[in-house]
């Protein structure tokens, strides 16, 4: 699980003990019963190490990152925001791309103890870290600390408080630039010339739950990390196993010479705690982004105006094309946007973009942001076992908030609408047409086509997947289908050819995703 603000801090008790065993042996622990060690009585004096130095670290580490630290400290920063964020009425089915509804929507406590409003968000108090990358106040932070902030405040190392105001960010590096008024402040600056390696020394500093001018100390774990966020679209981490935990979010990861080499971002955790995983957006990235925030430049990336993801081995195997095949599939296409102007459709594969190869979704993202908009990209794609050339001329990519805005379509059933009529079953699914009936109840548009899911038996291999009543079925087997009996040939077709499953392209909450259905295994 990914975390960033949300994170429960807790109390761990832990019992250490220590053993030795000879590889290949067994454990053999001692009783209770006291007795001598072979060889050894009295009181023990430890050696004075290397060089006549008692507690000596191993050779290439440092004596102490006590310098480092006071000499970078005084550039970090606390920063407290308050923010409005709006309430889900939906719950997210983990693992699938479904949703379900909030059964607490829209039920506040006494007298608005959620802080709650009439127009149905809330106030939330957020924390976070950053650096002054300037002497005239510039600060730089995490996008998702300061977002959408009604007020922002920050805390110096000498204890005064700030106002600040927000100067540019951008969500797809989920990286900030705020601003306090002032002249010479301590700042730091970003190092490029040397990328840190998997082994070397790094220092964090930040505002962990709310404790400011915290240090912590690890190696760099990796390079090239991509996490299930966004940003990975965008990002290739550093891997750290310095602690970084909640408050954490757009402070410094240091080298031993008090360079910064990343921004801190994310952390991998099951428990919401530092597990010693934990994710830094790394200079290399963050100064160019960041210099043109501060020259008041807003980022644009080209944009295709697809929705696309890496093409699984089970929809490869699902379509019958061979295991050497990679791309980018298509899942949808935004109406009206440059991929539907040029004709790219559903569940094509894109293999190329201007004569490179494509392997992955990330690929194919990254290098349509390198363009500009009105730049001629050219792709190659694969449309049921055809090789087209589709070019397509590039847009710009829309906010976070536009995308999202523009994916439309209210899930939620009207009260009193009709009920759904019974439909057909094909693969545990109750399919039917869309009707005016059916189109209200689910809240879907007229221009929709395809078939209605509404209801799925629990025990099927479409309720496992957790396919709920109102999905709606567009393509099966790479072929439109608009009535069950379509649909039920599209899914013999694939059995019959000896396939695993049969691949389908379904609407759900607003926008297309392709999805998998493994067909039952006889016994």
């Amino acid at each position: 699980m990914m975390k960033r603000k949300e994170f429960m801090l807790g109390a761990v008790a832990g019992l250490a003990f220590a053993a030795a065993a000879t590889a290949g042996g067994v454990i053999d622990w001692p009783s209770a019963e006291a007795s001598p060690v072979a060889g050894v009585s009295g009181r023990l004096a430890p050696s004075a190490g290397a060089g006549g130095l008692a507690f000596a670290p191993p050779q290439g580490a440092p004596l102490s990152f006590a310098d480092i630290f006071a000499q970078v400290a005084p550039a970090v920063v606390q920063i407290d925001v308050k923010t409005r964020v709006p309430r889900s009425n939906r719950i997210q089915i983990p693992g699938t791309p479904f949703t379900i509804p909030n059964p607490n929507s829209g039920q506040e406590g006494e007298d608005g103890a959620d802080g709650a409003d009439g127009d149905g968000s809330t106030t939330a108090l957020g924390a976070g870290s950053g650096f002054f990358i300037a002497a005239n106040g510039f600060i730089v932070t995490n996008n998702h600390v300061v977002a959408d902030a009604t007020e922002i405040k920050v805390k110096l190392a000498d204890g005064r408080e700030l106002d600040a105001r927000l100067v540019g960010r951008d969500e797809s590096t989920d990286l900030a630039v705020i601003k306090v008024e002032g002249t010479d402040f301590p700042f730091v600056s970003f190092e490029e010339t040397a990328q840190p390696r998997v082994g070397d020394w790094v220092i964090a500093v930040g505002n962990p739950f709310g404790l400011g001018g915290t240090a912590t100390a690890g190696i760099v774990s990796a390079q090239g990390r991509n996490i299930p966020d966004p940003t990975s679209n965008y990002v290739d981490f550093i891997q750290i196993d310095a602690a970084i935990n909640r408050g954490n979010s757009g402070g410094p990861t240091f080298d031993i010479y008090g360079r910064v080499i990343g921004v801190n971002s994310a952390i991998y955790s099951p428990t919401g705690g530092s597990v010693g995983i934990g994710f830094a957006i790394p200079a290399a990235v963050a100064r160019p982004i960041t210099e043109r925030l501060m020259r008041g430049e807003t980022i644009e990336r080209g944009y295709l105006g697809v929705t696309i993801g890496t093409l699984s081995d089970e929809q490869r195997q699902a379509l019958g094309l061979a295991g050497t095949v990679k791309g980018a599939i298509i899942a949808d296409v935004t109406p009206g946007g440059p991929s539907d102007r040029a004709g790219l459709q559903g569940e094509d594969i894109v293999l190329s973009l201007n004569g490179k190869a494509i392997e992955t979704s990330t690929e194919l993202t990254r290098q349509v942001a390198n363009a500009a908009s009105g730049d001629t990209l050219r792709l190659e794609v694969l449309r049921e076992g055809r090789r087209l050339t589709v070019n397509v001329r590039a847009g710009r990519r829309p906010s976070q908030a536009e995308l999202l805005a523009g994916q439309g379509g209210d899930e939620e059933g009207s009260p009193g609408a009709p009920q759904a009529p019974a439909g057909v079953v094909v693969e545990g699914m109750t399919v039917a047409p869309l009707t005016p009936a059916l189109r209200t109840r689910y809240g879907l548009p007229d221009t929709l086509q395809g078939l209605v899911v509404t209801a799925v038996t629990p025990r099927s291999q479409a309720g496992q997947l957790g396919i709920p009543a109102g999905v709606v079925i567009l393509r099966a087997n790479n072929r439109a289908v608009t009535s069950a009996a379509e649909f039920r040939a599209a899914v013999e077709a694939a059995r019959t050819a000896g396939r695993p499953g049969v691949l389908l392209l379904v609407r759900t909450q607003g926008s297309n995703t392709s999805v998998v259905l493994p067909f039952a295994k006889s016994e």
